[in-house]
């Protein structure tokens, strides 16, 4: 037991120093990171369906489940560039034709494979052929899409990409600690280790942990600014003048705590507010996604994933729940955060031809005199 103990705690302190260094790296380096975890999540699954019906010798299985990991992942990278980096892709000529019939492209794609898993049917496999090609689609949905919506927190502000997560390691991490030294109670059927000492632990370490943290990262451009293309230097840039989220506010302490703090206000970016948001979901509703993974494991009859990392089995055991986590920021982010965007807009426009520049300009000045916004011009 205090064997893989420590195995577990050497490597979590090694894979977060890689993970630090990634981070000071820059976006481009972690949207890698997400990538390459998204593949190898990918493939630990698909692998697991492969084993089990691997004897059957269906036909191209293998084959078509990287193909079409591909072109999903065409597609939403292609609209991750279209919609982020449109003052970019203006500026580079090949560039222009992949966007502009980028969905026309990745149907394509897609019926290409669609036409080839037709192709391969044979009539002893049918049954068997349409639970892998379903296996597969299910597996994309929940690795390609979730890691999609991670690269789009992560270029709302590295906050966003970098809180939710490290709420996530953090509830692992010390639900697993207070588990081990406290935990008395099982919790659920689905892990028999898991315990109430561990998840109520867990949960008040990581609200804790998500609110310091918080105020750490909201101090800095580099973690609290979009990712932009700036067009005059032709590069990448995390620079900006920072949301009334990450400005500092007084807040009145509620009567309840002055008693025991002894303070009337206290100073604190509004953004930790947030983050008591993200922490409560990643240590109250994030476990079940490892729930969710281990009922997997058992109706397989497989104890991990793989075996990537020793002492923890394979990537998606590690990130199991980091994927039900990104979904949440991304809901939380439209719901609460995000409102019209007149840098994107402008952005759009810019792409315009000028005679549609034009009649987006004379429309929006009409409307501008209608509302009183904007005074007639005065005749001489």
């Amino acid at each position: 037991r205090w064997k893989n103990w420590w195995i577990r705690g050497i490597l979590t302190l090694a894979m977060i120093s890689v993970f630090f260094l990634i981070i000071y790296m820059g976006s481009f380096m972690l949207m890698l990171l997400v990538l390459s975890i998204q593949v190898k999540c990918y493939h630990e699954i698909i692998t697991i369906g492969y084993r089990v019906y691997h004897s059957y010798d269906l036909p191209w299985f293998r084959s078509l489940s990287w193909y079409f990991l591909l072109c999903v992942n065409y597609f939403f990278y292609g609209e991750t560039v279209a919609d982020y980096f449109a003052t970019f892709v203006q500026r580079r000529e090949q560039l222009q034709f992949l966007i502009r019939y980028h969905r026309f492209i990745s149907f394509a794609l897609y019926l290409t494979g669609f036409c080839m898993f037709v192709l391969s049917l044979v009539k002893k496999h049918y049954r068997l052929q349409f639970y892998m090609f379903a296996w597969t689609h299910v597996t994309l949905l929940i690795t390609v899409t979730q890691s999609h919506l991670v690269i789009q927190n992560l270029f709302e502000g590295m906050i966003w990409f970098l809180v939710p997560i490290s709420s996530v390691i953090c509830n692992d991490i010390t639900a697993y600690i207070f588990g081990f030294f406290f935990g008395r109670t099982p919790l659920i059927k689905l892990s028999p280790k898991k315990t109430w000492e561990g998840f109520i632990g867990g949960f008040f370490s990581t609200v804790i942990f998500g609110f310091i943290f918080s105020y750490f990262l909201a101090q800095h451009q580099y973690f609290v600014c979009p990712v932009e293309y700036n067009s005059e230097t032709n590069r990448f840039v995390t620079e900006c003048e920072p949301s009334e989220l990450f400005q500092m506010k007084k807040y009145s302490v509620p009567p309840l705590l002055q008693a025991v703090l002894g303070w009337e206000l206290v100073n604190m970016y509004p953004f930790q507010m947030h983050s008591i948001a993200l922490s409560t979901f990643a240590s109250l509703i994030g476990p079940f996604g490892g729930f969710f993974a281990s009922g997997f494991k058992r109706a397989f009859k497989i104890k991990d994933f793989a075996d990537t990392i020793p002492g923890h089995g394979g990537i998606m055991d590690r990130f199991d729940c980091q994927y039900l986590m990104a979904t949440f920021v991304h809901v939380y982010i439209t719901s609460f955060i995000r409102g019209p965007n007149p840098s994107k807009l402008l952005k759009q426009l810019l792409i315009l031809q000028p005679e549609q520049q034009l009649s987006v300009y004379r429309t929006l000045k009409s409307h501008l005199l209608e509302k009183g916004v904007l005074q007639p011009p005065l005749r001489g």
